[in-house]
């Protein structure tokens, strides 16, 4: 099979929208291709019309077809030096003024990120401080990472980030072998809650002092990049910080004059305007 149309895409991204109210219309279009061509491969279809004759039908494939679409992989501590400034700089300079402090992971996929976050609080001894927001598009991925369980094979490269984090412990004191997975100790993640949320249509719905929104909006236009931006913007606190991705940037948006630059290498900004 060829490469698909555009033609067949945007077909593709109407139905969902008419359908499941879900929009993929400004997904970053080659990496949008590329994932459609996955779950073809993967269900063994032979084009985009038989997809979304598949959608038409079943249900419950939505959910499954998400999860192929936006599946993320991700890795606990993944780009170490980045924890180290948030564990050295951000938190503590949060701490300064405040006595709590309220998180939001936004698009958290199967929940790396969120066991390194209260890995390393826990390590700072002020987990109990905070408060933790989770949010994902994809109902099944909060669902794997509410579960908090991994295949053991995915925790030796864990393992050798959190040494090069260079953290208190061994990772292994966080969790439990059983069997070939990892369980993490559940009382890790007490002050964390889990949401469905769409970033893209989802409306701001808090304020936070930290919002972490990495390797999320690689996949959007600028456009849509802008518009979440904007949300995010508005879901901080004035001083409050942000983090994206390594390969995302802020400096041609809209409202990259209401941010300061914390740490170019590491993406943090700082919100200077409401």
């Amino acid at each position: 099979m060829g490469d698909i149309e555009i033609t067949e895409l945007r077909k593709l991204t109407e139905f969902i929208k008419q359908e499941f109210d879900y929009d993929f219309k400004n997904y970053a279009m080659s990496s949008f291709r590329r994932r459609i061509q996955r779950v073809l491969d993967l269900y063994k279809m032979d084009s985009v019309d038989e997809l979304i004759r598949l959608l038409a039908k079943q249900e419950f494939f939505f959910e499954e077809f998400i999860s192929e679409v936006t599946v993320n992989v991700t890795e606990m501590f993944r780009d170490p030096t980045f924890w180290r400034v948030l564990r050295e700089h951000i938190i503590p300079n949060i701490l300064l003024n405040h006595n709590k402090i309220s998180i939001w992971h936004a698009g958290c996929s199967s929940g790396e990120e969120i066991i390194s976050m209260m890995i390393m609080l826990d390590e700072m001894g002020v987990a109990d401080k905070a408060k933790i927001v989770a949010t994902d598009v994809d109902k099944a991925i909060i669902e794997r990472a509410k579960k908090a369980t991994y295949p053991l094979k995915n925790m030796e490269v864990n393992r050798k980030n959190y040494l090069r984090y260079q953290g208190k412990y061994t990772l292994e004191r966080y969790y439990k072998e059983s069997g070939s997975e990892a369980i993490i100790n559940p009382s890790l993640l007490e002050n964390v809650s889990y949401r469905k949320h769409d970033l893209v249509q989802g409306s701001v719905f808090s304020k936070f002092d930290l919002v972490l929104c990495r390797n999320v909006m690689i996949y959007f236009n600028q456009t849509l990049q802008n518009d979440v931006l904007h949300k995010l913007h508005e879901s901080l606190f004035k001083y409050g910080y942000l983090v994206i991705g390594s390969k995302e940037s802020l400096i041609w948006c809209d409202i990259a004059h209401k941010f300061i630059v914390v740490n170019n290498e590491e993406k943090i900004y700082k919100k200077i305007k409401d």
